[in-house]
């Protein structure tokens, strides 16, 4: 990459958080190539995007070889390059696991995908080297052995700094983190999660041991809820919106959803939800559902999508509500969304102090 730095890093009011057990440090809020970066947004416009979220305290920027069948990491790769950003200012982070083209063995996480993947992802990205590596899937038909070698070969070729999962049960990210240990190698850092108020199970229950036992962290994706969380639905489906347009499968699935009986509960919810923020909290309810995220501990970055530079610059009012969600506001939110998973349950024993660790 160009050695001229043409743009220096302020990070404005954005606040930083380490990455799971490491010691990086990324912002609260990361921007994300999924949908957009090379799938629906090309160009100048992608440029106008990163540019603006550089400029506006965002050094993190996240993509995937499956991304646009690799056209994300060429767009994002060929915007760093151009705006001259400083390579150690910048956060970037791939996944692998469905490669851009078929083949026996062009997926997945054995040795040969996950050495051959990310070369040809580096190559995209015109890049020596990412931050972070993330197996995108799990591969069950890969020994966990082979998959954690392989991921550390990369960390030992100085082509990634860390390695970490997406959306991995908690039983194949424990089973990494003994490989790991038996073999004396890296374990995997974060997992990438989808996590929002009407998706909590995984991130908050499934995962607690994690969090305790390993420092894991979480960076988010879909902390929106795939748009329904900005409230844009709550009347029906807009003209040339994400579910109107429908450009990709599981895109169809969302908007069917929102016409049964649990659709409709879910609309209400959000409806009931975008009052509380603009009477209770004075925001967007995209605003506090973000913020909302954000607010878990065990969040390391919340990952935005955007479409246009506004967006970006929308989307980090949510900095301004994360301290607003005091205890009391948490459980008001609670109480209207209605979708916190059972804590561990304690069996009639005296509840422990509040004001101490809960374990």
């Amino acid at each position: 990459m160009s050695e001229e730095v043409k743009m220096e890093f302020d990070a404005k009011n954005m606040q930083f958080r380490r990455l799971g057990s490491s010691g990086l440090r990324v912002p609260v809020f990361s921007l994300g190539g999924w949908l957009t970066l090379g799938a629906t947004v090309f160009g100048d416009p992608v440029k106008d995007i990163i540019k603006t979220a550089f400029e506006n305290g965002i050094n993190m920027f996240d993509t995937a070889e499956a991304y646009a069948k690799g056209q994300s990491e060429v767009e994002m790769g060929r915007v760093i390059r151009e705006l001259g950003l400083r390579r150690s200012d910048l956060v970037i982070t791939t996944k692998l696991f469905w490669g851009v083209r078929p083949g026996p063995n062009a997926s997945g996480l054995s040795r040969k995908h996950i050495i051959e993947g990310t070369k040809e992802s580096l190559q995209r990205l015109q890049l020596d080297y990412v931050d972070v590596i993330f197996a995108h899937r799990p591969d069950a038909t890969v020994p966990m052995e082979e998959t954690v070698r392989a991921f550390n070969f990369v960390i030992d070729q100085g082509w990634a700094f860390y390695w970490a999962t997406s959306e991995w049960s908690a039983q194949e990210i424990e089973e990494a983190h003994h490989v790991a240990t038996k073999l004396g190698l890296s374990a995997p850092i974060a997992e990438q999660c989808e996590h929002n108020l009407f998706h909590r199970e995984r991130p908050e229950s499934e995962y607690e041991l994690l969090y305790r036992k390993y420092g894991y962290g979480t960076t988010v994706f879909s902390a929106l809820a795939q748009g329904l969380l900005t409230g844009k639905y709550n009347d029906g489906i807009p003209p040339g919106s994400r579910l109107d347009v429908k450009y990709q499968e599981w895109l169809q699935r969302v908007a069917d959803g929102l016409s049964t009986e649990e659709g409709k509960v879910k609309i209400n919810k959000i409806k009931a939800l975008t009052t509380f923020a603009e009477e209770e909290l004075g925001c967007k309810v995209a605003h506090l559902a973000l913020a909302w995220v954000a607010r878990n501990p065990n969040t390391s970055t919340v990952i935005l999508g955007a479409s246009k530079p506004e967006q970006v610059i929308d989307n980090l009012k949510a900095l301004e509500v994360i301290p607003k969600l005091t205890p009391e506001v948490l459980k008001k939110i609670d109480d209207i969304v209605g979708t916190k998973p059972a804590g561990v349950p304690n069996y009639g024993r005296p509840e422990l102090d509040p004001y101490g660790r809960p374990y």
